[in-house]
């Protein structure tokens, strides 16, 4: 069961679920988890991100849009339990039955609107396939659908910059002593010939609810191939919304673009 929440604030209320390999850091904002009419939006985080990096856009796109939203830490990430080894190469579809399911059982929610950035996308994708009759909208923002030679060199230039001396601290303020686990996690995923071949098309192709594509135009870690991939194979109508001068963090970069967007797909989905 999940832990009591506390009291409420403009930083949202807190919660910690827990699963077999140990607890996961929650935060809600806005209204009941359970309104059938505006199902709460909930956000997956990328490859070093946590609840904290949202910063206050989880708030802003509650009040936006009158949906409650609701963030959690993966395991291994920001305040939530250290991850029990190295990932696995089907970490990004296994979401949909970890934490995901612990989350969404402990909290009562059932349907849901799924929002995923960068990997987090990846992972949302799959979490809106494994439960059609229950995801009622997935949103994707610069979100990877395949491995593509942009995104691996992203990731060789940011893992040659957090080598340099101080760098390190950048991760640390968020993910404390499990910061190199985090990192090592992303680089060693993506970079791995065992991950080269990663796809979410058979995902793609079970998804039967409304569909988002939110990409920068300036994307340093995937073209535009990747939503567009996104919305050619997705089982359900599909948008693709290219922000414009917007780089891997649309939300943070162009907010207002982001939940402009957010709205107008929510109301043509209702």
């Amino acid at each position: 069961m999940a832990e009591s929440l506390s009291a409420p604030s403009v930083d949202g209320i807190e919660a910690w679920i827990t699963t077999p390999d140990g607890r996961l850091y929650v935060r809600q904002w806005g209204g009941p988890v359970d309104d059938a009419a505006k199902p709460p939006i909930v956000l997956l985080h990328d490859s070093l991100g946590c609840v904290a990096l949202w910063r206050d856009f989880p708030q802003r796109l509650a009040q936006s849009t009158g949906h409650a939203v609701i963030a959690y830490d993966r395991l291994g990430f920001g305040q939530s339990d250290a991850y029990p080894g190295q990932l696995d190469p089907s970490f990004i579809q296994q979401e949909a039955y970890g934490g995901f399911a612990a989350l969404t059982d402990q909290l009562g929610v059932d349907r849901f609107i799924v929002f995923g950035h960068s990997v987090g996308g990846g992972m949302a994708v799959s979490i809106a396939a494994a439960y059609p009759g229950r995801c009622a909208g997935l949103i994707t923002e610069s979100a990877q659908a395949f491995v593509e030679e942009q995104t691996r060199q992203g990731i060789r230039i940011a893992q040659a910059q957090f080598a340099e001396p101080g760098q390190m601290g950048r991760l640390e303020r968020y993910h404390g002593s499990k910061a190199q686990w985090v990192l090592d996690a992303w680089v060693n995923a993506w970079l791995s010939p065992a991950f080269a071949q990663w796809c979410v098309d058979d995902a793609l192709l079970a998804v039967r609810s409304p569909v988002l594509a939110l990409h920068g135009t300036e994307d340093e870690y995937g073209s535009t191939a990747q939503p567009e991939r996104i919305v050619t194979l997705a089982g359900a109508p599909a948008t693709l919304k290219l922000v414009q001068r917007c780089g891997h963090v649309p939300h943070r970069e162009q907010e207002a673009a982001v939940l402009d967007a957010i709205n107008v797909f929510l109301s043509a989905s209702a």
